[in-house]
């Protein structure tokens, strides 16, 4: 089974509601499953005494989680065209994994949610996926030939999936497109994960 990480950070809820469509996009994909995690807020205890385990929602992430996952898709509400800091300090602490390359060769792909129509999405998403091009990732996106997205009138982006208007319900499209991102992600996993093993 092909577990595929959907690591997000959401303040009001907004992107975790998209983060659930992408989860419901992996787990479409026979031989996939998702795991969903967050991230701690960023404050002045990050270092030292940061509880844990969040009082509600999913648990943190962790970096053994991270390395033993077969494919990751990133979440983060966008923080003037970048993404907030709480994902973005998570990611930093991320050395020890590019030194040993344990992420390279894997799936990835990244989601957002923005107030407003200039609000950054696409910035967002392209500063989202900087790091994993960094650690050798397989980035996946969304192609024109998902008819949500040449139908939309919202959030959703050849970079990944988006949503726009935090307050407003997700549209039909922006559901769709996250399903269709987290489907696109477990369909490159598991077949990774099928392929014979490179011998040089």
């Amino acid at each position: 089974m092909s577990e595929i990480l959907v690591l997000y950070y959401s303040r009001g809820g907004a992107t975790a509601e998209l983060a659930r469509q992408v989860c419901r996009g992996v787990e479409s994909v026979a031989g996939a499953k998702a795991t969903l995690r967050t991230v701690a807020p960023v404050s002045a205890a990050n270092e030292s005494v940061a509880r844990p385990v969040p009082d509600s929602g999913p648990p943190y992430e962790t970096l053994e989680e991270l390395q033993r996952a077969d494919g990751l898709i990133i979440g983060s509400p966008t923080r003037f065209g970048n993404m907030a800091a709480p994902l973005k300090y998570f990611l930093d602490g991320t050395s020890s994994l590019w030194l040993s390359g344990a992420l390279a060769g894997k799936p990835a792909a990244a989601f957002t949610s923005t107030q407003t129509m200039h609000g950054g999405q696409e910035s967002t998403l392209l500063t989202m996926l900087l790091p994993l091009l960094h650690h050798g990732m397989i980035l996946v996106g969304l192609p024109y030939t998902e008819r949500a997205l040449r139908e939309t009138r919202g959030g959703g982006t050849p970079y990944g999936a988006s949503r726009l208007g935090i307050e407003q319900p997700l549209t039909r499209e922006e559901s769709e497109l996250g399903r269709a991102l987290g489907a696109r992600v477990a369909q490159l996993a598991v077949r990774l994960a099928a392929a014979p093993a490179h011998r040089e």
